[in-house]
């Protein structure tokens, strides 16, 4: 006798629901028609729509995508399906394959095998604790909610049959010459542990089923009753999404910039779907006598002679750790952020000139492109991590979400200071991965950036260098004090310590960075 099992949260998706072929496509033309619309008003917007499809094998996952792409403008959705991680993907953290699929804005992105297989299959399979799982679950969790708050509609669809039905699906196309070959010996080892599935379902489904990421538990076997559900489901969401929108546009036109991506939601999404107060805009507040910058010993100096010295053995030493590093396949991420003229340029220039140019990619982090900003503003960030045994180094990084963007109102004060806790997600994804990280911050006093800027202005060779953005921004030098201050307050985590260097004495701070370098090569080695 089989084994039963009967959870409730599934009771609903188990009746043997059914659709009519007059009823379906009396409602069909209908539900097309909404769909394009909505799809039209999408791309307006300005905000992507993800759909997740997860579920019980048989239950018509691919059929009802490739119905969605039937229902819809082909141009404005697309569909990743994953297998295991490629060696280009496995070099990288686990979700750096699903930030680069992310949809732009006004488009829609299916997803089918993503985020939530690894680690259901692995516990269905024994293969983690459940402490482990509930812990991937939680960062799945973050992951989607950095999504949700910047404005990403998110629907997650479980496409469900029982035991009986799943059996008969399975039959039913071994019994279709052209059908067959989707049934695998790997399906049905699968529902001979039914019940082994179906509790670990269970977990995933309520652990992550949020106010801003919900799942819909859908009957899976008749596939014109699946489809309505899907895609009713589908226009609703994106509805609701097109009024969340206009009502925070609406409020927005009197609460300021709405951030850097013009698409962000005006009031954030708690993990129930709950709203946040409108929080005061504080950057009119003087920056306090005492940050964590005003305690830098400015006057740290190396004599000439020293410099060389030092410089010839640090490069000897870079050299040999980054050819151990390549080797076994240890990547490093080197981040410089710093004043206007502090001298980034110039270590970067040190660091660079004993590595193997084929290894390693300088990224200089301007304004975003149309591109990055019909994304969220991690994405282009997420898009240079390295493969195994490379580098990347960042002239300019995502901190300017809480710098740059927070004082010249390019982010709204919700967005830049929830940005702390989606970079210190971002960052401890990268070190989990194994990723050496290194942040610098490069300090110099406002009296020697004014000696550097004047410099620059009489040598031909730097004056190209110096803007009129660069003078204006010395006006607003408090403000800025006060942001990097907040900046390491909030993310020098342990794993991803910010490293501040004095950098009035440019020998001093290129001879820092090179030895901080070396030592996280060698604590990693």
């Amino acid at each position: 006798m089989e084994p039963t099992w009967d959870p409730s949260m599934f009771e609903t998706a188990e009746l043997g629901q059914k659709v009519s072929k007059a009823t379906y496509k009396e409602r069909e033309i209908l539900l097309r028609q909404e769909l394009l619309d909505a799809q039209f008003r999408l791309k307006k917007a300005g905000f992507p729509v993800i759909v997740l499809f997860h579920g019980v094998d048989g239950a018509g996952k691919g059929d009802t995508v490739n119905t969605l792409h039937e229902w819809m403008d082909t141009r404005l959705i697309t569909t990743q399906a994953y297998d295991r991680p490629t060696t280009e993907e496995a070099e990288r953290p686990t979700f750096w394959r699903y930030w680069r699929d992310l949809p732009a804005s006004g488009r829609t992105g299916v997803f089918l095998k993503a985020w939530y297989s690894g680690p259901f299959l692995k516990r269905v399979y024994g293969e983690t604790t459940q402490d482990n799982f509930d812990h991937d679950l939680s960062r799945i969790l973050a992951f989607e909610r950095t999504l949700a708050v910047d404005g990403a509609v998110i629907l997650k669809f479980w496409l469900h049959l029982g035991k009986k039905q799943q059996k008969k699906a399975f039959q039913a196309l071994e019994s279709d010459p052209a059908q067959a070959w989707r049934v695998t010996k790997k399906d049905w080892e699968h529902w001979k542990r039914y019940e082994d599935f179906v509790p670990v379902a269970e977990h995933l489904i309520m652990r992550t089923s949020t106010g801003s990421a919900p799942w819909r538990i859908i009957e899976g076997f008749d596939a014109r009753f699946r489809n309505l559900e899907v895609g009713t489901a589908l226009l609703n969401a994106i509805r609701r999404g097109l009024a969340a929108k206009e009502n925070s546009t609406q409020e927005g036109s009197s609460n300021g910039p709405s951030g850097s991506s013009g698409r962000s939601r005006e009031k954030d999404l708690g993990d129930q779907g709950t709203e946040t107060a409108v929080l005061e805009p504080t950057l009119a507040a003087p920056a306090p006598k005492t940050t964590i910058l005003s305690t830098l010993d400015m006057e740290k100096r190396l004599k000439k002679s020293e410099y060389r010295k030092a410089l010839s053995g640090l490069h000897g030493r870079l050299f040999e750790l980054r050819r151990t590093a390549r080797k076994g396949g240890v990547s490093m991420i080197l981040l410089f952020e710093g004043w206007d003229a502090a001298g980034k340029g110039g270590a970067i220039r040190r660091v660079v000139r004993e590595l193997d140019a084929r290894f390693y990619e300088v990224i200089a982090v301007g304004a975003p492109t149309e591109e990055e900003r019909a994304h969220h503003y991690l994405w282009r960030f997420w898009r240079h991590v390295p493969r195994a045994g490379r580098v990347a180094i960042f002239d300019r990084s995502w901190y300017g979400r809480v710098l740059v963007e927070r004082i010249e109102g390019f982010a709204g004060e919700r967005e830049w200071r929830r940005a702390y806790a989606e970079i210190n997600d971002f960052e401890a994804e990268l070190v989990g991965h194994g990723v050496v990280l290194k942040k610098f911050w490069i300090h110099i006093t406002p009296e020697e950036q004014e000696l550097r800027f004047k410099a620059r202005a009489e040598d031909p060779l730097k004056s190209w260098k110096l803007t009129e953005e660069d003078w204006r921004n010395r006006d607003r030098w408090e403000a800025y004090e006060r942001a990097v201050s907040d900046m390491v307050e909030r993310t020098s985590t342990q794993n991803a310590p910010w490293v501040l260097i004095e950098g009035n004495d440019k020998r001093h701070a290129r001879v820092r960075v090179l030895d901080e370098v070396c030592t996280a090569l060698e604590r990693a080695l």
